[in-house]
């Protein structure tokens, strides 16, 4: 049966490297996974926001 060569390496880095995948879930739980505001967190949020100028690089 045939089989990639990239899979042939994940196989291989999986095997060498046992604890990757648990890695993998903890980066994604930092950059990701995250639970959704409340109402009241956004609104604040919201109103603490400053508008952007039009063009930010204008020295005027």
């Amino acid at each position: 049966m045939y089989e990639s060569d990239i899979t042939k390496f994940i196989r291989e880095l999986k095997a060498a490297k046992p604890h990757l995948e648990e890695e993998q879930r903890k980066g994604r739980a930092i950059w990701w996974d995250k639970k959704p505001l409340d109402v009241s967190e956004r609104s604040e949020q919201d109103a603490a926001t400053v508008p952007q100028r039009a063009y930010p690089y204008a020295t005027k």
